[in-house]
């Protein structure tokens, strides 16, 4: 029993600090998770759950935080009693959150490990149930886990783990994540994503005499009926499904990906941030200049982005998208975003807005 208490010990303070710090790489990411989960109980549970979304973004540095510096004390086995304790509070409370999206299928991706490894709800949730089997062992075989430093060093490491993850997850919010692991990250080419890498194929879920049989090939015996249709191979399709821009005129996808653009990507004017828009409007009018044609991408309405761009002076041709897909591309609002013919070449957060020698140097 002493080496598989070991054995836990080392596997849960591993998994604790690798979940908190790919969550807290990308903490709008993490909110953006959050918010989500607060809307689905909103309209399920309680409406009370939607005072919570102006909290995510504290939310989510507080909680990844949270994990890195439990797996850490953890390890480290200062005051060990109560982490475990800690450490099970918080995975019931994450089993809870993925068994709800599992059984009610309400949230397809639980943002355990945030965009670098995407797990379905099931197995979301069967690796906390193993996790929270873990905890439950380790409190009760604990004895077997002596302390390995004193006290005081302890309560420092843990004090300076705390800091420098709150710091890390409050400079990538200023920032940009410092590892891209999006659809829209720094070299990739957009129209090659948005085709399948591969020709998708499917199986057939049929139902004969109560029972289900699946067949690569739709059985023309008319004993059989059609339950659903299941992609054998899901992984070759097409990883961006829903990036398209448009106006009143009609559909400029095909447009925004051919050529050099700049992309000034604004989420919400509501929310927008103003502190450095005189940068983004002297990037807007030397690239026009050097031949790097501006383009605004919002998902504001008409009225309101017309009263947001005379009140900023932001002179360039603007087009809407959605909403979800524009906070996927960029976790800045506003932010930019270099492409040469649909490839991404360049990413910046509004904090750190580049001049256009840097454009022409990735072009």
């Amino acid at each position: 029993m002493k080496y598989i208490t070991k054995f836990f010990w080392l596997f849960v303070g591993v998994l604790f600090i690798f979940s908190g710090l790919i969550k807290i790489n990308d903490p709008v990411g993490t909110a953006i998770k959050l918010e989500e989960y607060f809307e689905v109980f909103a309209e399920d549970i309680s409406p009370l759950f939607l005072s919570l979304k102006p909290a995510a973004l504290f939310l989510s540095i507080f909680l990844s935080a949270a994990e890195i510096v439990l797996g850490v004390a953890l390890l480290i086995r200062w005051k060990l009693k109560e982490v475990l304790w800690l450490l099970l509070a918080m995975i019931v409370f994450f089993t809870f959150l993925t068994f709800y999206s599992a059984y009610f299928n309400k949230v397809t991706d639980c943002g355990c490990f945030g965009d670098a490894i995407k797990l379905t709800p099931w197995e979301s949730f069967t690796k906390d149930i193993v996790l929270l089997v873990m905890i439950v062992v380790l409190l009760l075989t604990r004895q077997y886990l002596k302390p390995i430093v004193r006290p005081a060093v302890g309560a420092a490491v843990t004090a300076l783990t705390a800091i420098l993850s709150v710091g890390i997850g409050w400079y990538a919010y200023e920032h940009l994540p410092y590892l891209d692991f999006r659809a829209y990250k720094v070299g990739n080419n957009i129209p090659k994503l948005m085709k399948p890498s591969a020709p998708l194929r499917y199986k057939y879920i049929m139902v004969k005499d109560g029972e289900e049989q699946e067949f690569e090939e739709y059985p023309m015996d008319d004993a059989y009926t059609f339950k659903e249709m299941v992609a054998v191979n899901p992984e070759d399709g097409p990883k961006i499904t829903d990036f398209n821009v448009w106006n009143d005129q009609g559909d400029f996808t095909q447009e925004i990906l051919s050529g050099n653009k700049l992309l000034v990507i604004v989420h919400n004017v509501g929310k927008a941030d103003r502190s450095n828009i005189d940068k983004i409007n002297q990037l807007v009018q030397d690239a026009e200049k050097q031949g790097i044609a501006p383009v605004v991408i919002t998902s504001s309405g008409r009225q309101e982005f017309e009263a947001f761009r005379h009140e900023v002076g932001l002179a360039a041709p603007y087009f809407f998208g959605d909403g979800t897909v524009l906070k996927t591309m960029m976790r800045s609002n506003p932010g930019t975003m270099l492409l040469q013919n649909g490839t991404v070449k360049g990413l910046w957060h509004h904090n750190d807005t580049p001049g256009i020698a840097e454009l022409k140097g990735l072009l």
